[in-house]
């Protein structure tokens, strides 16, 4: 119990506090509306969306999705979907059992989820404490979650899981880790973080506070399990 209190807990904690504050001052110095926004609205307008035209609009009140309009559309799309809640939470079971067949070594294990666990656990604290709205006259193609804009949980997650994953190769000396590795601690998580971004549903900081939540966590299971 003292372990799981000194390793995971209050470091958890502090994560927390830090998170509220970044997002706070984040909320403080750029408004709700910040221009940072405006990259957004710029490289969905280069896609042929308008926020008051389709999809979501400021507001979240439901509209006829729009269909794919170019490349980009059509690669966020199942990016999206990808990093969804439910999915996220299957692909850590299955990463988990694959690990306990392939190791069996109950650590190594319970490593995604236990990622997946820490970040979720600051996530969901941090965001009720920022409270930054999602941003504003963008189009959205899909319904927002009630949570706080402020880290990216989509990023965040997949920044754990995947880096987390390239770390048990990494350990375990799997062949081709070298090539799989920056695949899975760089590539999967900024197309997601850069799904999050197009498709109108995170400010661009909100994915770079989830990137360094999700490298964190991943970095507190590394050093305390693997």
């Amino acid at each position: 119990m003292r372990w799981i209190l000194r390793s995971f807990v209050l470091p958890a904690v502090g994560a927390i506090a830090v998170l509220a504050v970044a997002g706070r001052a984040v909320r403080l110095v750029g408004g709700d509306d910040p221009a940072e926004d405006r990259a957004v609205r710029a490289l969905q307008a280069a896609s042929g969306h308008r926020p008051d035209g389709e999809g979501r609009s400021a507001g979240d009140a439901p509209i006829v999705p729009a269909e794919p309009r170019g490349p980009l559309d059509r690669i966020t799309g199942p990016l999206s979907w990808y990093s969804g809640v439910p999915q996220t939470i299957a692909n850590g079971a299955i990463w988990c059992a694959v690990t306990w067949v392939l190791t069996r070594n109950p650590r190594a294990a319970v490593a995604p989820a236990a990622a997946l666990a820490l970040e979720t656990a600051c996530f969901t604290a941090s965001a009720a404490l920022v409270g930054r709205p999602r941003p504003q006259g963008v189009w959205r193609p899909e319904p927002p979650h009630a949570t706080s804009s402020f880290p990216s949980g989509h990023t965040a997650a997949s920044v754990a899981l995947h880096t987390t994953l390239a770390d048990l190769l990494d350990l375990h000396g799997v062949r081709g880790s070298r090539v799989l590795g920056p695949v899975l601690r760089y590539v999967i998580p900024g197309a997601i973080a850069f799904s999050r971004i197009h498709r109108g549903q995170h400010h661009i900081s909100d994915t770079v506070a989830g990137a360094l939540l999700g490298r964190w966590s991943a970095g507190v299971v590394r050093r305390e399990l693997l």
